[in-house]
């Protein structure tokens, strides 16, 4: 990727998997407090921001952030995008985003915790009610990807929760300085 702005150069494996038929046990359902819900009739830009910022800030989301209010409305707008908040009584610990563009197959854009939902047990029960939500929807196949910038136990959850890796590839990103993000080491190029 090229850019003109500031930036710095990082470098992540990223791994590309899929599932290709339900699991044939649902998984563990989410402690009774909490509750999934589809945001509907669509999420809105200044939500999804602070969602998008708040669980992906330690692991360099950063492809929303780069685009602009209009860009993102655009996106969030349309009908093949949904975004699914996790909740405690109104205190927001998550999102996932089904993006159904290249139907039918379905790809689970984006997943996560915010930090103060990560180590209380929930993320592996979210995970499967996304892939249930998924397949509830008469989907071909289930995709995701993650990278050596994502929280360590991204891969292992989603390989356990019955996702096959198909490739890792290497890719550079130019991640741009304005976006104030912090850069692990482990991925500086």
């Amino acid at each position: 990727m090229w850019t003109t702005e500031p930036s710095t150069q990082v470098t992540v494996d990223v791994t590309f998997l899929r599932m290709d038929r339900a699991p044939a046990e649902p998984g563990p359902a989410l402690p009774a407090s909490l509750a999934v819900e589809r945001l509907r009739p669509r999420c809105e830009v200044a939500q999804y921001r602070r969602l998008y910022d708040g669980v992906g800030h330690d692991y360099l989301w950063w492809l929303r952030r780069t685009l602009s209010d209009a860009e993102l409305d655009a996106v969030l707008g349309d009908r093949a995008i949904s975004v699914h908040l996790l909740h405690d009584r109104g205190e927001e610990l998550g999102f996932y985003e089904l993006d159904r563009r290249n139907w039918p197959h379905i790809n689970l854009a984006y997943f996560g915790l915010m930090p103060a939902a990560i180590g209380r047990g929930v993320g592996i029960a979210f995970l499967h009610h996304a892939i249930r939500t998924a397949w509830a929807e008469g989907c071909s196949a289930l995709t995701v990807n993650t990278c050596t910038a994502d929280h360590p136990r991204a891969l292992p959850n989603y390989v356990k929760a019955g996702f096959r890796v198909l490739r890792t590839l290497r890719e550079e990103w130019p991640i741009p300085d304005r976006l104030g993000l912090p850069i692990p080491e482990r991925v500086r190029g």
